[in-house]
Formats: C-alpha cells, structure tokens, sequence
C-alpha cells in the first residue's frame, strides 16, 4: 500500500515540478522564463485553485502535514469524523460563459497594441468555453476530490479505513448537482483505490435539503435571493474610485474606449483568467489585463457579493443554514451516546455540497466574522479583513469536524481546508465536546429552520411559486 501511494506520488510531483514554461525572445534569443502560477492567482476568490490555499500540495498533492494533524493529547482516539466539501474544480456556467464570449468578441475585433500577450490572444487563443459545459466538473475537480480522500485517509486511517468501508460506517451524501455528485464518485473513486477495495461498491444519497438548504429556505428566496436591494453594496462598489481605476486600465491595456471596458466585463476578464488556470494549470495571456492592485479589487467585489448573500451581511443567510448545523451536531451527539456502549454506527461522513452550503455554516457558528461589516465604502479599511473567499472556499473547501475519545472527555477538533483552526472565543484547539456544545447552546436549542424561513403570508407574494 505504502509503495502504492508514494509511487502515486512521485508521478503527481514529477508533474507537478513543470511549474514553468520556457520561452526564446525572437530578436535577442534571450532566455524567458514565464511563471505557471499567475502573480494574482491568490486573489481569485471562490474560483480559486485549492493549491493555493496549501501551497506544499504543488510539489506533492497527497502531502500530509502530521504534526498539525495530531491527536488533541496523549490517549486520545478519533471515534467520528464529519467533512462538509464544496466540489472540485468546474467549468464556468451558462451564464459565464456568455460573458466570456462577449469579451473575447469585442478584444478579438476591436484591441489594439503591439503587446505579445494581445497578439497570442489574438491568433492562438480560442473561444473554446460552450454554454452546454455550464458548471460541470472537470477532470482537476475530479482529482481534487480523489486526492482529498487519500489525504484524508492518510490522516484519519482508524476512521477512513478498509473495515469501515467494508462494513459501511462511512455516509457519504450529497447536493444533486451534477458537480456535486461527480465529486462524490471521484472521492468514494479515490478511497476505493486507497484501500484497493476494487470488489466494494458505495452508494450516496442526494439529499437538497441538507446540500442545498439555501433553495428551500422561503425567507431567504424572498429577502436575498430575488430581492434587488439585497446586494446594493455590491452594485455601490462597481461606481466607486477603486473599480473605475481597474476599468481605465483595462481599456487602456487593449486600446478600447472606456465606455466598452463595465464593470461586467473587466470581471468576466478575471474569471476568464482564474478558469483557465484552475481548469487547464495555465497562465493565460488573459491573466495580462490586470496587476495585483487590480486583482485585490476584483478579489473584494466578489468578497463582497458573497458576504452579503451567503454571509453576514442578511441573519437569514447564516440562519438558512441551520438544518445543516444540527445535522452536524446531531451526528456528534449520536457518536457521543454510542461511544458510552463501545461502539460507533457511522464512524465518517462526507458531505459534498457548494460554496453556498459551507459559507453560511460558517458564518452561522461565527467563523471570519469582521468587527466592521464589508460595504462599498471601506475597502481601503478592508484589507486585513477576515472574511476573505480566497482564503476560505477555493473548490474543494472542506470543513472537518473530528470527534476524539480522551482520558479527559471527548474532544471535538475543527478543521477548514485540512488545517486545525479554533471555535471562535474558544481558546483551546481542541476543547471538550461539552465546552462547545455549550458554546453553541443557543443554536442547538434554537436555530429552527421552519420558523427562520417562513415568511409573513402578508409579505410572501410568491409562496405558491416555491
């Protein structure tokens, strides 16, 4: 097995090392190196590739840093693991695409410079993007999920084991998109192969209500989702200075007149950039239009956008996700009362689910909670702000949620992106179960998803519609 996975390895890094290109200069036959990663691939928000986010996962994907992942304390056995997984890399959606297309119509027809990145564009770039792709997973997002179940299997063996994959104690369940469910395949695919239980077969199950809570919470529809004020600070920060500044550079960068370079084309332009690295590990001549001042701007309009519709900025999107926190703390609770007797039913469960599913969660139990709210007026005041997507929800975000057996209690341990991090005003990195359960005393006897997403029948107009 262990001969298995570093050979795996040694593939994976070998690829991985091709971080360069090479390129000759024509007229001085001058050696150019150019960088794989783009300089702004850091700022691409929830379209970020999860390698930058673990940096050592570029020289080696099935890396595992062991001494973050220790035990709690001496004697102390992990007994119940839960991880909540946003899906792999994708394709960029229907809608993106059409932007995408409008920009690469009106650069091919209408820029203008001597620029070699301009003139790449120009004559071997191609419009390849389709709108039938529409968010669909892609080959990296299917090995995103592959090679996070490995990692993590390599990390919890006595949970993500053989036997408890023979017996079935691992759950696995998920949103019904397409690319959720994919995912799922790819991860059940990678522990499979793992533990080379080629004869096993692991079903899912598709459950909305849990994955994709948002669609089904009335309040939420109505006050955010189809309300047009609910983003107004979103709307604001495309007027201000701050993106002005970024649309002149970009029209001045393809010699367009600035009236053509909107705000929803100098983001499409940056989107295009972070696909065709996430998608293809390539650093796009796209990536031209824009500096690191420029990607900090684009990167906030999106923290933005996701902080006032799956954040902090309405209650009802932190409360839309209630169903999926006392899930959560159901199954700890369930483990908990098993553990008394010997014996724990469901020792892993996997959850694949969206940026929308992990972000309100989050937001919920408190997590990258700012002291001064994100609004189109203090960006500048912003940026050491730690509600920030890039870092949180690239694809392939994971929370994991690890319930420990010790001398001294059960302890519960946290972890986003396979990396401990604490409960907000818990000190301890992993604290009894019982101090969190009473840190969340008033969610867990609260939290009611019926009563938080019910609309007024005076205010709901189009109840009957949802």
């Amino acid at each position: 097995m262990l001969q298995l996975v570093s050979n795996r390895g040694f593939v994976l890094t070998a690829f991985s090392f091709a971080l360069v290109r090479v390129s000759y200069c024509s007229t001085e036959n001058i050696q150019v190196v150019y960088p794989k990663i783009p300089a702004i691939a850091e700022y691409f928000g929830t379209k970020g590739r999860y390698e930058e986010v673990n940096p050592h996962l570029i020289d080696d994907i099935l890396a595992v840093n062991k001494t973050l992942l220790k035990p709690p304390s001496v004697g102390c056995s992990p007994i119940h693991l839960t991880a909540i997984i946003r899906h792999g890399t994708r394709y960029p959606t229907r809608k993106n695409v059409k932007k995408i297309r409008h920009l690469y119509d009106l650069v091919t027809k209408e820029a203008m410079n001597n620029k070699k990145w301009l003139h790449e564009i120009k004559t071997q770039w191609k419009m390849w993007y389709t709108e039938d792709m529409d968010g669909q997973i892609v080959a990296k997002g299917r090995d995103d999920h592959r090679h996070l179940a490995v990692r993590l299997a390599t990390s919890f063996p006595s949970l993500i084991s053989e036997e408890n994959i023979r017996s079935n104690r691992i759950k696995f369940i998920t949103s019904s998109k397409h690319r959720c469910v994919d995912s799922v395949i790819a991860f059940k695919e990678g522990l499979l192969n793992f533990w080379e239980c080629k004869d096993v077969e692991l079903i899912h199950e598709v459950d909305d209500m849990l994955m994709r809570f948002f669609d089904k919470c009335r309040r939420f529809i109505e006050d955010v989702e189809n309300n047009k004020t609910a983003l107004k600070e979103v709307d604001l920060f495309k007027t201000t200075a701050e993106m002005k500044r970024v649309q002149i550079k970009m029209a001045d960068r393809l010699q367009l007149p600035y009236s053509h370079v909107t705000p929803d084309l100098v983001e499409a332009a940056f989107y295009l950039c972070s696909y065709e690295f996430a998608i293809k590990s390539v650093n796009s001549p796209w990536c031209n239009l824009f500096d690191e001042m420029d990607a900090k701007v684009l990167e906030y309009a999106n923290d933005l956008k996701q902080y006032w519709k799956r954040g902090y900025g309405h209650d009802i999107n932190r409360k839309s996700s209630c169903t999926l926190f006392h899930d959560v703390f159901g199954r700890l609770d369930r483990t908990a009362n098993e553990i008394r007797f010997g014996h724990v039913t469901e020792a892993v469960t996997v959850q694949v689910g969206h940026a929308e599913t992990i972000l309100p969660l989050l937001s919920l139990m408190g997590f990258f909670k700012d002291e001064t709210p994100l609004t189109s007026e203090n960006y500048a005041k912003q940026q050491g702000r730690s509600f920030r997507t890039s870092h949180i929800v690239p694809y392939a975000a994971n929370l994991v949620f690890v319930l420990y057996d010790c001398r001294e209690g059960l302890r519960l341990q946290f972890l986003l992106n396979e990396k401990p991090l604490t409960f907000p005003n818990i000190s301890q990195s992993a604290p009894l179960y019982e101090t969190v359960r009473e840190h969340y005393k008033d969610l867990l006897e609260g939290c009611n998803f019926e009563e938080e997403c019910e609309v007024p029948r005076a205010s709901c107009s189009k109840c009957s519609e949802l």
